[in-house]
């Protein structure tokens, strides 16, 4: 969907009821004893924090989940009523902003525990009421405080306290592995962790672990079994699932996949399509080179096509002669370099495509299909950053 003030033609277009579709499919497999927290970080993996956020939320998501204070301050704006974590912790000096726009945050380190505590302090927060997620390592080696360490982090929740210990949080980063052998070995973690929380006196009402992979591959259950285990309960943070796309899993499920991840497999709808257009056309005779030196040579007259899209839109570079967009329902290859604002497609073959013709980078055209991990295995990277990777000049619209 164009806007009716003509822009410069390539733009993404969201599916916000598919998103909708998605979380409530996702919440039928981990209720009823696990909440789930919709990941909306990175501007809800670039498909839009302002589209997105509103739409878990009316789909009935009480959580959401951010990377930064700056990302949870424009959730808040959008979502005032909901729950907002931000997982990636809180900076010096942030710790106001947390408390002033009733954000939740993340920690593992004494010195965030004492920035938090001082913040709410000084805008006079009562005593237990800034809630901490206390993230713990169980072996990822990235952040969260040390098992065999807690003790000092316990006393900054010592009564008088303003902090308040409202989950504890880690993250399983092996959950796409089908043998489940590392999972199985950070849930023990876990579970000895929380044993001396309660040891110290110490209570929260969520076991924040678990991602999209953990999810679909059926393990919401005994992640909800070990939180019940500690008088907790569940939370869940499905991510790239929510935007209808499933994780890989290495090795594939053999004999069978679980029943969770074989219905994610029909019900689960991308949320994201980016378009282009045709800007020009030329015939170029035998002979002739396409793009910035001359890395594809024409062996033959071609007829090419220039499109509104370059890697400053978020177009690899990478992909150059080596990945075909739709048009007309057909892949018409990218020939040459992808340049920072334009690229070009080999339409030899294609007949009637004239300007104007709409171009499908990521989508659906015809039948034909191209998804982020059709992009992701040409360029030789991952889904995620795919979507992360689409410029901010490129317009998200709601359809």
């Amino acid at each position: 969907m164009e806007p009716s003030t003509p822009t410069r033609p390539c733009w993404v277009e969201i599916h916000t009821q598919s998103l909708e579709r998605n979380y409530q499919f996702l919440q039928s497999l981990a209720a009823p004893e696990t909440e789930l927290l919709a990941i909306v970080k990175a501007d809800a993996y670039g498909h839009s924090l302002a589209h997105c956020a509103p739409a878990a939320v009316r789909a009935g998501a009480r959580w959401l989940g951010v990377t930064s204070v700056e990302e949870g301050i424009a959730a808040r704006s959008v979502c005032p009523g909901a729950q907002i974590l931000v997982i990636a912790g809180v900076f010096p000096g942030q710790g106001r902003a947390i408390a002033e726009h009733r954000l939740t945050t993340v920690a593992w380190e004494l010195w965030q525990l004492d920035e938090l505590a001082a913040a709410a302090r000084a805008v006079g927060v009562p005593s237990g009421s800034l809630p901490v997620h206390l993230e713990i390592d169980t072996g990822m080696s990235r952040q969260g405080a040390d098992p065999a360490a807690l003790a000092p982090l316990f006393t900054r929740f010592a009564p008088g306290s303003p902090l308040r210990l409202e989950a504890v949080m880690t993250h399983l980063f092996a959950a796409d592995e089908t043998d489940g052998q590392v999972t199985g070995t950070q849930l023990t973690r876990l579970d000895q962790a929380m044993s001396r929380i309660s040891a110290a006196g110490l209570f929260a009402e969520w076991l924040n672990a678990g991602n999209s992979a953990a999810l679909l591959a059926g393990q919401a259950r005994p992640i909800a079994e070990l939180a019940a285990r500690h008088g907790m309960r569940a939370m869940l943070r499905p991510g790239l699932a929510l935007y209808g796309l499933i994780p890989p899993f290495d090795p594939p499920f053999a004999p069978e996949e679980p029943d969770s991840l074989m219905r994610a497999r029909t019900q689960l709808q991308p949320v994201l399509s980016w378009k282009t257009r045709v800007v020009s056309i030329r015939e170029v005779p035998a002979g002739a080179v396409v793009g910035y030196n001359g890395t594809f040579v024409a062996t033959e007259p071609m007829r090419l096509a220039l499109v509104a899209a370059g890697y400053a839109d978020g177009l690899d570079r990478r992909l150059g002669n080596r990945f075909s967009l739709l048009v007309r329902g057909e892949r018409a290859p990218l020939v040459g370099r992808v340049s920072m604002d334009q690229a070009v497609l080999d339409i030899t073959g294609i007949a009637g495509v004239q300007a104007g013709d709409e171009v499908v980078i990521l989508g659906e055209q015809g039948g034909h299909t191209i998804s982020a991990f059709d992009h992701a295995q040409a360029a030789g990277t991952i889904p995620w950053e795919i979507f992360t990777r689409i410029g901010p000049r490129v317009r998200r619209a709601v359809i």
